[in-house]
């Protein structure tokens, strides 16, 4: 059966004896899963010493996950077991390392396979699972140094959105770079709007044109929306509309680093069949603030999908 290998890292500014402490213990799992956070309904029971867990939703599965070994303070083994949507197992483990200079270095690891009649999913399986364990890692972080997660989901539903015309700037990049790109585009934008260029009537958003996290690539448009476009725009600039359509809206609450969240909550339940998209129409995010006019915990960001 295709194998799988997953490993990845982040910086925590706490001892490993703190770390330890909350990823050998399933009673503090749920505020930073990367699964949970999409699925608030999912059923969960944890023993009552932290060893074990299991899980039961609509999104995140059937499944469980027993500590079977662990040296405090620098290593924790679980057995995981799926067994729902699919039959299969894993092994998981928790590596913290200290810092010379202070801090730990947490490795979160694991190992499976594929069913074999799978087998074409495995590139995808490893780019999603990277992206959850990074989701993760980031959310632990936080739980870590501040006892709380600043990334939260409102699941608003379904809705009308009344459609716009706009003018933005498309831009293909990778993961990594989506955040600073998307930053000195939106500049540039503003920068245009206060020279006369065009006028603004309501709130920024990005519209996700391509996002393949196999090929590291993404494809945006960043746009101001406008009453009317230009007849003519400056080179780099483009002009473009959303149609009126019927959405699903999920709101985050929390720095734009935890939006995967968000995405990755949408996707799951487009897989789940729990809304059809709307083919042709593109998913869009709305800021309803910007860094600066409030704290970054309650930066708001509306991700809608069109849906039939």
């Amino acid at each position: 059966m295709p194998a799988i290998h997953i490993s990845r890292s982040i910086d925590v500014d706490a001892t490993p004896e703190k770390v330890y402490e909350i990823v050998s213990n399933f009673h503090h799992w749920r505020p930073w899963s990367p699964w949970l956070i999409a699925e608030p309904e999912a059923k969960v029971s944890v023993a009552e010493d932290g060893k074990y867990y299991e899980w039961e939703g609509q999104r995140t599965g059937v499944g469980n996950m027993t500590v079977t070994d662990s040296t405090a303070p620098s290593r924790v083994d679980y057995d995981l077991e799926f067994l729902k949507p699919w039959k299969s197992s894993a092994k998981v483990s928790f590596d913290c390392r200290a810092k010379s200079g202070g801090g730990t270095t947490v490795s979160w690891n694991m190992d499976t396979s594929l069913p074999f009649y799978l087998f074409w999913m495995k590139n995808s399986m490893i780019a999603y699972l990277n992206s959850d364990y990074d989701r993760g890692l980031a959310m632990l972080k936080e739980y870590v140094e501040d006892g709380a997660v600043s990334s939260q989901l409102e699941f608003l539903g379904y809705g009308e959105y009344p459609g716009t015309a706009y003018v933005g700037i498309t831009t293909a990049t990778t993961q990594a770079d989506v955040g600073p790109q998307m930053n000195a585009d939106l500049t540039k934008l503003a920068k245009h709007q206060e020279e006369g260029v065009f006028s603004a009537s309501g709130a920024p958003f990005s519209i996700y044109h391509k996002f393949d996290m196999v090929k590291n690539q993404v494809n945006y448009t960043i746009a101001l929306p406008v009453a009317e476009a230009p007849a003519s725009l400056p080179a780099g600039l483009k002009a473009g509309s959303i149609p009126a359509t019927r959405t699903y809206t999920l709101r985050h609450v929390g720095p734009y680093k935890h939006l995967g969240n968000a995405w990755s909550a949408l996707v799951m339940m487009q897989r789940g069949k729990e809304f059809k998209v709307q083919r042709g129409i593109h998913p869009f995010e709305v800021y309803g603030n910007a860094p600066g006019e409030v704290p970054d915990e309650e930066l708001i960001t509306d991700i809608h999908f069109a849906v039939k």
